[in-house]
């Protein structure tokens, strides 16, 4: 699986690590990502994600079933 965030797509960011001399090298930015298991009401069970911080943050806003249909993803399959 890729490091990437099941419902925003959030995925790494190539970058320059600039020193103290201006020397730039490449570095990758890596997505804050976690596992998170969320309560699906609706299924009636826990469905496990793999979500950005970010993600967490708005999810407990919106809810997972908001989420889900705003992204196309099918809870039944995970």
């Amino acid at each position: 699986m890729s490091r990437k965030c099941q419902l925003t797509g959030k995925k790494a960011n190539n970058a320059f690590a600039v020193s103290h001399s201006h020397r730039r090298t490449k570095k990758l930015q890596e997505a804050n990502l976690q596992w998170k298991r969320v309560w699906w009401p609706e299924g009636n069970r826990w469905v496990r994600l793999r979500l950005s911080t970010k993600a967490i943050k708005t999810l407990d806003k919106k809810g997972l079933s908001a989420m889900a249909a705003e992204t196309g993803i099918n809870l039944n399959k995970l």
